[in-house]
């Protein structure tokens, strides 16, 4: 089952002509989930071959332009290529108003239903959920109120060991209970126990997505063991009193927080424009969280299973 996280943008408030600001798509199980919207992010879905109109659901993680200044015009172009589908918007209550503000002015009725879902930066709750799959938001600290999302995969039942169902022709009504841990006993009324007939569950898999904040270890539990973290690094430990200032991370604060929750991977991004070679960032970073990788904008990263613990 896929599990990916497609880097759109991944540098700070202002864009270059190599890296555009915030926005990340995540594919799980071939459903499409947005985090954050900035200018330019359709531009960059068109760019890296992503259909519009398979994104069902959109996750803004606050009210800086670089994270949802892109988000009314996503919005518009799928209402002028005729999607019918719903799309969900999910973010600081104010945002409702903006988006109405803007499609009330532009007298635009949008030919698709669109639902808008508040979210308390403040809390760290489930906003979303389906049979697979669970999104929570993770409270940040930056100058506005602001968070994070924690995709986490459901513990999925187990699986049948195909070579012996078909040889002991288990009919297929006995599948849903067997897979929930039952035995089976056949015709003869041999009982054949569940450890023979089936293995292990696919092991969950989990992405937290830590936008603009400072250094905040109360975020620990909450994203404890996740298989892939992303956290900004918007500057190196060097100017680790002007991120505390403008309440974002560094480079070592970053991997400092993946190294305590154990997670298995991380990720840095949003960075700053004056450092034209992320290589740098990175570096720094793997000096304290040695699987620390670099945001660059048309990357993939493949979520896999959380660590061991």
């Amino acid at each position: 089952m896929v599990f990916k996280v497609n880097i759109l943008g991944s540098n700070s408030a202002v864009p270059t002509l190599k890296r555009q600001p915030t926005a990340q798509l995540v594919n799980h199980n071939e459903r499409f989930y947005l985090i954050d919207c900035a200018e330019g992010t359709q531009l960059q879905l068109r760019k890296f071959k992503f259909r519009l109109q398979r994104i069902g659901h959109i996750f803004i993680s606050h009210l800086h332009g670089d994270h949802f200044f892109g988000l009314i015009g996503l919005i518009s172009t799928m209402h002028l290529l005729g999607r019918n589908k719903e799309l969900h918007v999910y973010g600081p209550a104010e945002l409702e108003e903006i988006i109405h503000l803007q499609l009330k002015v532009s007298q635009t009725e949008l030919v698709y239903p669109f639902y808008f879902h508040a979210i308390d930066p403040d809390k760290n709750e489930v906003i979303y959920e389906n049979d697979k799959l669970t999104i929570s938001t993770i409270p940040l600290d930056h100058r506005i109120p602001t968070c994070g999302f924690l995709f986490r995969e459901k513990q999925g039942k187990r699986r049948l060991i195909k070579s012996v169902v078909n040889k002991l022709d288990i009919p297929i009504d006995q599948f849903v209970k067997i897979k929930s841990g039952a035995d089976f006993k056949d015709t003869d009324g041999r009982v054949y126990k569940n450890e023979e007939l089936t293995m292990d569950p696919y092991p969950i898999r989990s992405y937290a997505y830590c936008s603009d904040t400072k250094y905040k270890e109360s975020i620990v539990p909450v994203i404890k063991n996740v298989s892939l973290l992303y956290h900004e690094a918007t500057f190196m430990q060097d100017r680790a009193d002007v991120a505390t200032e403008k309440f974002h991370s560094t480079t070592v604060e970053a991997a400092t927080i993946a190294l305590k929750a154990g997670v298995k991977q991380l990720i840095i991004g949003h960075f700053s424009t004056r450092y034209e070679n992320p290589e740098d960032l990175l570096v720094e970073s793997q000096s304290v969280f040695k699987n620390t990788d670099v945001a660059v904008d048309g990357c993939i990263f493949e979520v896999l299973p959380e660590p061991i613990s």
